[in-house]
């Protein structure tokens, strides 16, 4: 009786990790997206067309994920307001979204540490070239201090993002 008890445990907690982790499909409607609000410490970016939330997302960070970017290479995600200034269909990642990270301020301090601010922060998928993690990414941060999503979630985010689209990005 205990065997089965076990066993019936064991298949409930495979059954939330594959629900949970696994590629998931699409229930987005569909709508331009025209404001982004990532919060870090919680590990989401809510997505909006106007004031209406359309979605939320669950995302991995920079390695180095407390506190605002300051300088290139120290890993972290930039918190601040910025906005979506590039897409690229074939980047190092599935897809992308650049952000208009480093902004003038940013600079600035850098400069003042003398070092460059770096550059280069995009929201994105997966590695290419490698096998889709899925939500299996969510386990820790790992980018470089960008913004990374699962590969259907940026396919989603590529396609209705708009132009110019405000991001901020909180602790």
């Amino acid at each position: 009786m205990k065997k089965v008890g076990i066993l019936f445990a064991l298949l409930a907690l495979l059954t939330f990790l594959a629900r949970w982790f696994w590629p998931q499909e699409s229930a987005f409607a569909g709508e331009p997206i025209d404001r982004l609000v990532v919060h870090k410490s919680k590990r989401k970016m809510m997505v909006y067309a106007g004031n209406r939330l359309l979605k939320t997302y669950k995302i991995s960070l920079g390695k180095n994920p407390v506190g605002h970017k300051e300088i290139e290479g120290d890993m972290r995600t930039p918190e601040g307001k910025y906005t979506i200034n590039a897409r690229n269909p074939n980047s190092s990642y599935y897809k992308n979204l650049g952000i208009s990270y480093p902004n003038d301020a940013d600079r600035a301090h850098a400069a003042s540490l003398g070092k460059s601010a770096g550059g280069d922060i995009k929201i994105h998928g997966q590695p290419n070239g490698k096998t889709d993690w899925g939500r299996w990414h969510l386990m820790r941060d790992w980018t470089h201090g960008c913004i990374a999503v699962t590969n259907l979630e940026m396919e989603e985010l590529y396609t209705w993002v708009i132009d110019g689209a405000r991001i901020e990005i909180l602790p």
